[in-house]
């Protein structure tokens, strides 16, 4: 990680959390973060192909940490998030959900 993924990641992670407050939904989940996926990805932005990161968000529920199932997350919600995430964090040009439940995932990536 370099110090500009960094940047991106925490300005990322600061919109995902401010609208999941904003939806009121942010106290029914275990936990929320964005991850920054180690791949770039083509995309457009104006007339202009981009080569940028790719960003992936995660929500969970659990009472104990152990298992987990991915939060069920609105549509407009995630469409919302993933417009703001990509129109205001340069250097991000895809957003995906990861929707993977614990087990077999787990809730952090590492």
């Amino acid at each position: 990680m370099t110090k500009e993924q960094c940047d991106l990641l925490r300005a990322a992670d600061a919109i995902y959390l401010e609208e999941l407050r904003a939806a009121g939904v942010y106290d029914k989940i275990g936990q929320a973060f964005v991850v920054l996926l180690p791949v770039r990805s083509v995309g457009v932005m104006g007339d202009c192909r981009t080569w940028e990161q790719v960003a992936c968000l995660r929500a969970v529920t659990t009472t104990d940490f152990m298992t987990a199932d991915f939060y069920r997350m609105d549509y407009d919600l995630i469409a919302r998030i993933s417009s703001r995430i990509t129109n205001e964090v340069r250097g991000i040009n895809r957003v995906t959900y990861d929707v993977t439940s614990k087990p077999p995932g787990t809730i952090e990536w590492e």
